[in-house]
């Protein structure tokens, strides 16, 4: 009998070794290693993967060996009797996060956190997409019922019902009813014998974490069982021409768990955030194979599920104060799309001996760079001030093109001033207190005159004319701290 032994696996980036170390050596993370049992098998089975994905054929059916094609004579897939290059999820927001659709045959992992409303997302998109397609939904964490309770929840049991009624009234040609299977199972080749034999479109595993390939001796979860499941089901989607949504879990620190290569083996990653006590949620692209990253979809939990939000601007502005003090309006650019976003600061004295600086939604080290720039080149004492800055909506604004309007917030709330609120500031801030360009000036500016705005405060090399907005050009800070503060009423005073 094999002798077995054990093995210690990173669950960061998946590096395997013999002993056990506090620190992995290979992606310096702590307390990653988790040990796995071993046991040597034989030749023919030491690629789990390939021999779970050739075992859902017979012998008869053998996948024949691929020879090289050129390019040009490759063709798409078909799909209902005609190529087509991208389907149609039946939401703008996710087609958008996806760069334009779902691609045949591809992987979309998505991650987020428990209850914030993975599942329901997906449902919600198999029932649109199974109204035109084949739809297969693995739910490997909960019975058949308990997706049926979810389903009249959301309504999609008595949508299917209507829609059966008026299509008996249309012609033969068109498909009878929506074809939605579920399959509540957990083991690997019962899920890909399924694939195989009813040759879906498109097919969602919830979640990869509960599925489990029995010839590993680890527990369903673990850094092996994840990406031997992983890549089978990537073989046999890559073979059939089966677009998966795979449902990972994530960690405490936010990451997906399991081992980095599951991100590698994946064509996109998507991750579904937000803030839990709030109703809308955030759906971002961190890698897309087919398309932009950094892209961003808005949607809305409800009571009948999430609804998407065609306007997020209006979303992150709905709640706006125009008189108070260091409040000032932002155009970030997430992926292609322009938002519109209220940065806050608050400024107070201290009762520490070392001030604290506090960031919601905005860059910590971003935040101390332009504390630094406003004191040392404007001269506002914030060494000795308490300073909190957030963004409203719990939107998270990661790009430069939010420096300048940070900096005029800080200011505003330190001369208890009132930035203009029908003016929007974009602009990043340099280390010697200049204002510098941005990408994507001309889309932010026509996002804010949509919304409504008269003035942006821009950097002085990209004063565009000919906008319906009046632009307001500016080469430093000072510039534009003395440009955008139009309301007084406050004891502090800029020290020049």
């Amino acid at each position: 009998m094999p002798k077995q032994r054990s093995l210690y696996v990173c669950n960061q980036c998946g590096a395997e070794f013999p002993q056990f170390f506090g620190k992995c050596p290979s992606c310096s993370e702590w307390n990653s290693l988790v040990e796995q049992i071993v046991t040597p098998v034989a030749h023919s089975n030491r690629i789990p993967a390939l021999s779970v994905a050739r075992s859902t054929h017979s012998k008869a059916q053998s996948t024949p060996r691929q020879a090289p094609q050129p390019i040009a004579s490759l063709t798409l897939p078909q799909i209902s009797d005609h190529p087509q290059a991208r389907l149609s999820s039946g939401y703008t927001e996710l087609d958008r996060v996806l760069g334009g659709g779902i691609v045949p045959g591809s992987l979309v992992l998505i991650g987020g956190d428990p209850g914030i409303g993975k599942s329901t997302l997906l449902l919600q998109v198999a029932n649109q997409i199974a109204s035109r397609y084949r739809v297969l939904y693995v739910c490997a964490e909960e019975s058949g019922q308990q997706v049926k309770l979810r389903s009249q929840r959301l309504g999609i049991g008595k949508q299917q019902r209507n829609g059966e009624a008026e299509k008996q009234q249309e012609e033969k040609s068109t498909p009878s009813e929506p074809e939605l299977y579920l399959l509540p199972e957990t083991d690997l080749e019962t899920v890909l014998h399924e694939l195989t034999a009813l040759r879906p479109q498109v097919a969602v595993i919830d979640s990869i974490q509960a599925l489990y390939f029995a010839t590993l001796n680890s527990a369903p979860g673990s850094v092996a069982q994840v990406r031997e499941c992983t890549a089978a089901l990537m073989q046999v989607a890559k073979r059939e021409h089966i677009t998966l949504f795979i449902v990972g879990h994530v960690t405490k620190e936010g990451a997906i768990a399991g081992p980095k290569v599951l991100e590698h083996l994946v064509d996109t990653v998507l991750y579904f955030e937000g803030d839990r006590f709030a109703s809308h949620r955030l759906l971002r692209s961190v890698k897309n194979r087919f398309g932009a990253t950094h892209e961003l979809g808005v949607f809305e939990m409800a009571d009948g599920g999430l609804a998407e939000v065609l306007n997020p601007s209006e979303l992150f502005l709905s709640n706006r104060d125009e008189h108070s003090p260091g409040t000032a309006t932002i155009v970030a650019c997430e992926g292609t799309r322009p938002l519109v976003v209220e940065l806050q600061a608050l400024v107070s004295p201290t009762s520490y001996p070392s001030p604290r600086r506090s960031t919601t939604g905005i860059e910590y080290n971003r935040l101390l760079q332009i504390l630094a720039v406003l004191e040392k080149r404007v001269g506002i004492p914030l060494s000795k001030l308490d300073a909190y800055v957030a963004a409203s909506g719990g939107l998270n604004v990661a790009e430069p093109a939010a420096d300048l309007g940070v900096a005029l917030a800080v200011a505003a709330s330190f001369r208890d001033r009132v930035v203009d609120p029908a003016t929007v500031i974009i602009g990043e801030v340099g280390l010697g207190g200049q204002v510098r360009s941005v990408s994507q000036m001309e889309l932010r500016l026509k996002e804010a005159a949509k919304l409504g705005f008269k003035r942006a405060i821009v950097p002085a090399s990209q004063a565009i004319t000919g906008t319906e907005l009046e632009i307001i050009p500016v080469a430093r800070v000072m510039d534009a701290i003395a440009v955008g503060l139009v309301a007084g009423g406050g004891k502090a005073t800029i020290e020049e």
